[in-house]
């Protein structure tokens, strides 16, 4: 009796599940048809001979950050190379016109295009931003993407999509329903496997709170929530064509992660070493004033209170009337009022540390000033742990600086690595080795600096504008076939 029950109730629930499988597969491949129609269409209102649309999904592409010299570069690349190309941004920069986000690339970054880009513009860059998932972030902000992919596709349906800013769930998208050549430049992995590893340890990081590692149960619940997410984004990212990653850490993860080896490659991001190598690099004179200069957007993973905290311990154990005096410059972007506050945060730290007269902040300054700000330092300073590259650092190295970058990622495995043998920089990891690494370097002769600079600059050339050229050329070669 209770077979049959089961039985009675099994076969209906399958035959039910069976045909709305059905329709769910017949309603997405209908909004392909339509989705594809209405590319016809757009393309028959044009003359026959219509370009090849290549779409970079980059939401913020005014932020001014590392990726949004990749895109720039990118696009020029693309330029250079493809006559019959048409490159559009989606971006949720609507406080922009496109002509003043060209302009903006132009002066952060001395990028000129050689043909003017397409801006489709997105109303629903909100579904996005990390303040609006207090809780399930990671999901929440995913989700978000698919919703904002969505509103892009109906709005333009490229032939070839490139997500450019690390949305990697609206890559099945646009090639499955939009039916384009799909492509990613993955900066840092949404997750990681050292971000399962936090959780696992019940480790407090910004982005694992203390009432989480605190408490087993919640640690294990989030676990359980990151393994689920780890799976989906392996799923979606294993839908690309081409995946392009910017450093061997981040390659790492993402082979773990996607198991898309056969389409994955390093491509460098291009840093613009050449503007820096122009410095005139030379012994330094002596001077009444050290500069320690950091550069990086105000986001919460930079740890710029860690650089306020070293800083602070630095002046406190130098010796009373040592000369020369130091000053610590944070040179870096706000995209929002989030950064705003956190910038606000840091100079009400310096004050409880007693060093607000020693710390200067300067936000969203024109390329010339960061120049010469850059120009005129000792030491080059980066916090971030597991950074996915590090340009800034690389920028640091060019411009002559001594750098001091986190013994992780990007900067431990690519960057601040020996040049022919010899020392191209400096790494720790906590408060006192950044404290006690900072006096090293100025307890250095001026002339052992000099060496230590000359061989970081020999070993920029790699990270160069021309070398990301070459290597996205080749990478992204399968999608124009």
């Amino acid at each position: 009796a209770c077979f049959r029950l089961l039985c009675s109730l099994l076969l209906p629930a399958l035959f039910l599940s069976g045909i709305l499988c059905i329709c769910l597969v017949v309603l997405l491949w209908g909004v392909r048809l339509w989705i594809q129609r209405k590319k016809q269409l757009s393309s028959a209102g044009r003359d026959g001979k219509q370009p090849l649309l290549v779409a970079f999904f980059h939401p913020y592409c005014n932020a001014g950050g590392g990726g949004e010299r990749v895109l720039w570069c990118a696009i020029r690349t693309l330029q250079k190379k493809y006559r019959n190309v048409t490159c559009v941004v989606y971006t949720g920069d609507r406080d922009a016109t496109g002509e003043e986000i060209i302009e903006g690339a132009f002066r952060r970054f001395n990028i000129k295009l050689i043909h003017p880009v397409k801006f489709v513009f997105l109303e629903k860059r909100f579904l996005v931003e990390a303040s609006l998932y207090p809780h399930f972030t990671l999901l929440g902000q995913s989700l978000g993407s698919v919703f904002l992919g969505w509103e892009a596709l109906l709005k333009c349906v490229p032939d070839i999509y490139i997500d450019s800013m690390g949305y990697a769930f609206t890559i099945p998208l646009f090639k499955y329903l939009g039916g384009c050549r799909v492509g990613c430049y993955v900066h840092y992995p949404t997750i990681s496997t050292d971000m399962l590893s936090v959780v696992r340890n019940q480790d407090t990081r910004f982005n694992n709170a203390a009432f989480i590692t605190s408490s087993p149960l919640f640690s294990k619940f989030k676990l359980v929530y990151y393994y689920f997410f780890a799976f989906m984004y392996g799923l979606v990212g294993s839908c690309s064509d081409v995946v392009m990653v910017n450093s061997s850490w981040t390659l790492n993860h993402i082979l773990s992660l996607w198991r898309a080896g056969a389409c994955t490659s390093v491509v460098y991001p291009p840093c613009d070493v050449q503007t820096f190598l122009d410095i005139p690099l030379e012994v330094e004179e002596s001077t009444g004033e050290y500069s320690i200069v950091s550069v990086s957007q105000f986001r919460p993973e930079k740890d710029h209170p860690l650089q306020i905290r070293a800083f602070a311990k630095l002046l406190k154990e130098k010796r009373v009337g040592q000369q020369p005096s130091l000053k610590l410059i944070l040179i870096g972007g706000c995209r929002n009022q989030q950064d705003e506050e956190r910038v606000n945060n840091l100079k009400c730290l310096c004050e409880e540390l007693g060093v607000s007269d020693d710390v200067m902040f300067r936000i969203n300054i024109p390329f010339e000033e960061l120049k010469r700000h850059l120009a005129e330092a000792t030491i080059g300073l980066h916090t971030m742990w597991n950074e996915h590259f590090g340009i800034g650092v690389v920028e640091c190295m060019a411009a002559g600086t001594v750098i001091l970058a986190h013994n992780s990622g990007g900067p431990k495995l690519d960057i601040v690595v020996p040049h022919e043998g010899h020392v191209t920089g400096f790494l720790a990891e906590d408060e006192d080795s950044y404290a006690d690494t900072m006096a090293y370097i100025f307890s250095l002769s001026p002339e052992k600096r000099l060496q230590i600079r000359e061989n970081a600059r020999r070993s920029v050339h790699r990270f160069s504008d021309q070398h990301f050229e070459d290597t996205f050329l080749l990478s992204v070669e399968p999608l124009f076939k």
